[in-house]
């Protein structure tokens, strides 16, 4: 009798585990879809709606890699802050960014002054934003740069001398500094030789290597790598800051989410601040409100071209 007890409690011991895996659970389960083809197991989870993806463009002012790591923080706030998600798309031209925005592969973009002037006559762009600057300026200005080793002090020193302007459509580094030139007696002509690079940096880089006698910048640039070795000929008269610009049909909450959000940034705020520290240095000062009126002046400058100097200050390259 002792043994076929013991017997049972043994049979029982050993079914005991198999029985409760075996017995319907209390608890609520998932589905779980198996891809018998894939042998991937996928688990059901909660995904967050998917915002609309706005393209913000931008001309092109530095090379690609600058260009990028000044910018995409800016877009990685915009997406966090607003319900849409930004997505950079750098020009390899000023052509180009225009050309994305009048057709639609981008709804805003960063342009200059002579960009924006084009666009707006083109296309009816609007200007919504102007960058201020570190000392809270809305301004900045184009300045003429030579290397430090150069027998050149002034502007008449440069007659006879080689020339690097930046972009066709750069209003600092092109449009301004030959009409500031033309204004100090300099034509075209007088200079031994002129080219258009894609950007300022490559001027400021081309004047460093001994490449070209003297260039034109922003004073952001010219700041930047006056310490490996540049000298400051002249600046410019003020230039209004650059524009954030739409299309005249973007749309209106799109356009007053990227206005708010961009307005209520204060660099003097500690917490703000850490969010603008690394965008581009034209962007991490804050915001105010632009209008198309703003510039006038550059649209003056460009449609008085054939009357006031013609070819003699801005034509095609000289080489």
């Amino acid at each position: 009798m002792r043994a076929k007890r013991r017997f049972l409690i043994f049979v029982f011991l050993l079914f005991l585990p198999l029985t409760i895996l075996l017995a319907p659970s209390s608890c609520k389960r998932e589905k779980v879809d198996i891809d018998a083809n894939k042998k991937v197991v996928s688990l059901p989870k909660n995904e967050e709606p998917k915002k609309e993806v706005i393209k913000f463009g931008v001309i092109s002012r530095y090379n690609p890699m600058v260009m990028y790591e000044n910018y995409q923080p800016i877009m990685d706030y915009l997406t966090a802050s607003t319900p849409y998600k930004f997505e950079l798309k750098l020009g390899s031209t000023y052509n180009e960014t225009e050309d994305d925005l009048h057709y639609g592969v981008t709804d805003i973009a960063s342009l200059g002054g002579v960009t924006f002037i084009d666009c707006n006559l083109k296309f009816n762009a609007k200007s919504i934003l102007r960058p201020r600057t570190s000392s809270g300026d809305i301004f900045y200005r184009s300045i003429i740069i030579t290397k430090e080793d150069n027998n050149i002090y002034s502007l008449n020193d440069l007659k006879g001398k080689s020339f690097a302007f930046a972009s066709i459509k750069s209003t600092s580094g092109n449009l301004i500094p030959r009409y500031l030139l033309f204004n100090h007696g300099i034509k075209l002509e007088d200079l031994k030789s002129y080219i258009n690079l894609r950007h300022h940096d490559a001027v400021a880089q081309a004047v460093l290597k001994g490449e070209y006698d003297a260039g034109a910048v922003k004073d952001v640039v010219a700041l930047k790598y006056k310490p490996r070795g540049l000298r400051f000929l002249a600046q410019s008269d003020p230039i209004p800051s650059v524009p954030i610009t739409v299309r005249k049909d973007a749309d209106p909450k799109m356009v007053e989410a990227v206005k708010k959000v961009l307005l209520k940034l204060n660099p003097k705020n500690p917490l703000d601040w850490e969010i603008m520290k690394n965008w581009d240095e034209e962007f991490r000062y804050g915001f105010i409100e632009a209008h198309d009126d703003d510039y006038e002046r550059i649209k003056e400058l460009i449609l008085d071209i054939p009357k006031v100097c013609g070819k003699t200050c801005h034509r095609g390259p000289k080489g």
